[in-house]
């Protein structure tokens, strides 16, 4: 193909909410379009579960899949009812609109009706791939202010779904599902309905290039053919290396970037991402020079592939901590968003014009704030891992704790415990910070000093934490750890007291997806 084919005219900018799945979604200031237009995005992605693949009637291809009057039509009515209400706000605001969707997602009834429950997520099935072009044709046909989609096969979320089954079989092989899978929604979404594709590459090829590369040759570029990639490997966590698919091959690329980490507080504390997205986080510092270690690099050097920036303003992962204040989820987003359309300009550039078109911010304060939020990102990677990525990053996730996971070796476990005592350090000078800016008023007053104490004092709680597990390893000072551990949490439960608009707590019995509870493990140890 040529290169008209492969180039973007205009960065999209683009925002979504990501809702926990089975829960009442967030009730947030991005949810509406007007709100993310003022922030100079251009397009909204709606959820999994905002997606017209579950609301779409399947009578193109027989009536009896969802017959009328049945409970399963009367909820796909409904869905779609609710999406067109969305959409219809989003047109209102000239928003492109992109629905992210599983694939592959069927009815039951489709799928027992038909047989398919063992092939249905293969898409090189010829039944498979038949209905996979009929959903498309639907999904564009019943709601024709859509303007593309975007498509995840490294996951299916059923949790709202409870009509619909969900598979992908062999999601992170090129030949046998993406380039075949991807082959046929060019097709059905670019070239025949001049519709925008962006395929995400996560949970499937976004962290081997050799299957990367297979897939963007195999695959000719096409205008409307974009391809999602997260500014670091797998999920959202600091210290996970920089993706180097990022300025590979030869498709236009979007960077996701998650704006109130989900395993860093989800907004609850000062967090600023932006800087280390845009700029270079401190830990990819030490990357070969040849090697793309930024997202400003990434433009400067491969300025054909970019295609723009998407935010996650809020959510993802489970549970809490749920936030009342949006203001650092704000931060992250108007900055990102507003750099995607403007990359010849610095980063703190863009942050200062927040400071003070945002936050009405003055002299001094400019830069005390600036110092808080550099601070605050070099306090987050110390506390929960190390720039050395010294610790298991899952080890503390959503609303809990687990037992520290750090790794083996005496210099490794020295300098992790050193970053533990750096991060609550770093914590203090927050505190201190916020307290002595002046800020547009009380309410942001109270919420910048409670947030930032928010910070300081579960930090608090995780530097024990790996201090005890340090000192339960090597036979020594257990009960003082817990001692301090039990003041920590004491401490940090009184923030509710203090501050009015902080978030919810972290909490000790919160197991999900944390095999070793640390609470747990701490009453195990007072014992010995």
């Amino acid at each position: 193909m040529g290169q008209d084919t492969n180039t973007i005219s205009a960065p999209l900018v683009l925002d979504m909410v990501h809702h926990n799945p089975g829960e009442a979604p967030y009730q947030s200031i991005y949810n509406d379009p007007k709100v993310i237009k003022e922030m100079s995005y251009n397009g909204k992605v709606y959820f999994l579960f905002e997606s017209p693949a579950l609301a779409i009637d399947w009578e193109s291809v027989d009536l009896d899949i969802l017959p009328k009057g049945s409970e399963d039509r009367k909820w796909v009515d409904a869905k779609a009812k609710q999406i067109k209400q969305m959409h219809k706000a989003c047109k209102a605001q000239d928003m492109k609109i992109f629905a992210m969707s599983d694939l592959v997602l069927f009815p039951k009834r489709l799928i027992a009706k038909y047989g398919i429950e063992e092939t249905f997520g293969n898409p090189n099935d010829p039944l498979t791939e038949k209905l996979i072009r009929a959903q498309i044709n639907e999904m564009f046909d019943q709601f024709p202010d859509l303007d593309g989609l975007v498509v995840r096969i490294g996951e299916t979320y059923l949790h709202d779904a409870p009509y619909h089954l969900g598979a992908i079989d062999n999601k992170k092989s090129p030949e046998k599902t993406i380039i075949p899978l991807m082959q046929i929604l060019k097709e059905e979404i670019c070239e025949k309905r001049n519709k925008q594709l962006i395929f995400r590459t996560w949970g499937a090829f976004d962290v081997n290039l050799e299957d990367y590369l297979k897939v963007s040759d195999a695959i000719a570029p096409h205008k409307n053919l974009i391809i999602s990639v997260k500014h670091c490997e797998g999920d959202f966590h600091r210290s996970n290396a920089f993706s180097k698919v990022i300025g590979q091959g030869r498709h236009p690329q979007i960077i996701e970037v998650q704006s109130a980490r989900e395993y860093e507080g989800k907004g609850a504390y000062p967090n600023y991402i932006a800087n280390g997205v845009i700029e270079g986080f401190e830990e990819h510092a030490r990357m070969p020079e040849g090697q793309i270690n930024s997202i400003k690099e990434f433009v400067e050097t491969k300025p054909g592939l970019y295609a723009g920036i998407w935010t996650w303003s809020r959510g993802g992962g489970w549970n809490g901590p749920y936030i009342k204040d949006e203001m650092w989820c704000d931060l992250n987003s108007w900055v990102m968003a507003q750099w995607a359309l403007h990359t010849d300009k610095s980063e703190e550039f863009i942050f200062n014009r927040y400071a003070t078109e945002r936050l009405h911010l003055k002299g001094d304060d400019i830069s005390k704030f600036r110092k808080l939020a550099l601070l605050s990102a070099e306090a987050v990677v110390r506390g929960r891992n190390s720039t050395f990525r010294d610790m298991n990053p899952w080890w503390t996730r959503d609303q809990g704790i687990a037992w520290p996971m750090v790794i083996k070796g005496e210099l490794q476990q020295k300098r992790n415990l050193a970053q533990k005592d750096e991060s609550v350090a770093k914590w203090k000078e927050i505190v201190k910070l916020a307290k002595s800016i002046d800020w547009e008023n009380e309410a942001t007053k109270n919420h910048a000093i409670g947030s930032a104490e928010y910070g300081l004092r579960l930090y608090t709680i995780y530097r024990t934490l790996v201090y005890m597990q340090h000192a339960e390893a090597n036979g020594k000072e257990v009960k003082k750890w817990i001692k301090a551990y039990d003041k920590a949490w004491k401490n940090y439960n009184k923030l509710a007291e203090e501050y009015s608009t902080i978030a919810t707590l972290y909490t000790q019995d919160y197991d999900r997806h944390i095999a070793k509870n640390a609470n747990a493990i701490v009453d195990k140890l007072r014992g010995n």
